[in-house]
């Protein structure tokens, strides 16, 4: 079986590091500079999830990198391309093996990244909503939050961490082979256009055996075109979504598609486009899976659906 934890980070070159620095900390992130780099983190232990490095040219996507539970596992990955194993010169150290999938992305594995201190994460009383068992109007006793208001903390990350990346690719099958050979994805959803034989792309899960994992980590969409669709980040809870809708409003960004909830991973979504022009996400409340959920086939029209909330695409 092999041996990702998961996907650590998502790397760009920023034209402006100043405005998407500005928009990064009004995102949720922690946002620290170093020379000419912008690291942003949530409130885990990564002590990165977003690089933006200084563009020479046009703001580009660059990569991601996924993290290795072993170094036997980083160096298993890193000779089926026969790449080095160099190490890495950012915050956390540690070493890394850099791969150039299909369509030129940098895709790097990394293993022995220094943890940093998790932050406090912002909180909020509990919900009250019924319980498990059910309970009659009249017999509120065992409601979570009593003799409370709702407040809530602020503390200098409200992103918990990466959940997933979506790249459109030029050639699917190529793409999904490349990288089920070398992270060990198992389809979650593949996603068809009128009859199952005309494949669009597939959402994907990282195999951790008997553990659960995210609905998907990776998101590849057979668009005959490469370029980055979007990445997302797991916030702390939900009404973090409904605040930082309304905040990143206000500050004039624009926005791409939300607030709704997904039929497929069933998150809640918030979508935005960066000064770049890059669209970040903010979910809670996805569905998790492990080898036993099995794979399957959707129609398109279950891609765009959504419990509730407007229909359309980031």
């Amino acid at each position: 079986m092999p041996e990702i934890r998961d996907l650590l980070y998502v790397r760009f070159e920023i034209e402006d590091l100043d405005k998407q620095a500005q928009f990064l900390t009004d995102f949720g992130f922690e946002v620290a500079r170093e020379d000419n780099c912008l690291f942003a983190r949530g409130y885990d232990s990564a002590p990165y999830i977003y690089v933006a490095e200084q563009a020479k040219g046009p703001a580009k996507f660059k990569g991601m990198g996924f993290e290795a539970l072993t170094q036997p596992e980083l160096e298993r990955i890193a000779a089926i391309d026969n790449v080095a194993i160099e190490e890495i010169d950012l915050p956390g150290g540690g070493l890394r093996a850099r791969m150039i999938d299909p369509d030129g992305n940098d895709v790097d594995i990394v293993y022995g990244v220094s943890q940093a201190s998790k932050l406090p994460p912002p909180s909020r009383p509990p919900f009250n909503q019924e319980n498990q068992e059910g309970q009659e109007a009249q017999n509120r006793q065992n409601s979570p939050r009593l003799g409370q208001r709702v407040s809530f903390t602020k503390t200098s990350s409200s992103i918990k961490r990466l959940g997933h990346c979506v790249l459109n690719v030029t050639n699917f099958r190529a793409s999904e082979t490349w990288y089920k050979e070398r992270i060990g994805f198992i389809t979650s959803d593949e996603i068809y256009i009128g009859s199952e034989d005309k494949t669009l792309g597939a959402f994907m899960r990282l195999d951790r055996g008997e553990a659960y994992v995210d609905h998907h980590t990776l998101f590849l969409v057979g668009a005959g075109h490469s370029e980055f669709n979007h990445a997302a980040f797991e916030v702390c809870h939900w009404d973090y979504i409904m605040q930082s809708h309304d905040f990143l409003a206000q500050q004039g960004y624009e926005q791409r598609w939300g607030v709704g909830k997904h039929v497929l991973g069933s998150q809640v979504f918030d979508y935005w486009k960066d000064p770049a022009g890059f669209t970040l996400e903010h979910f809670t409340d996805g569905d998790l899976f492990n080898r036993s959920f099995g794979s399957h086939k959707q129609p398109i029209e279950k891609l765009l659906a959504v419990h509730w909330g407007p229909e359309g695409s980031p």
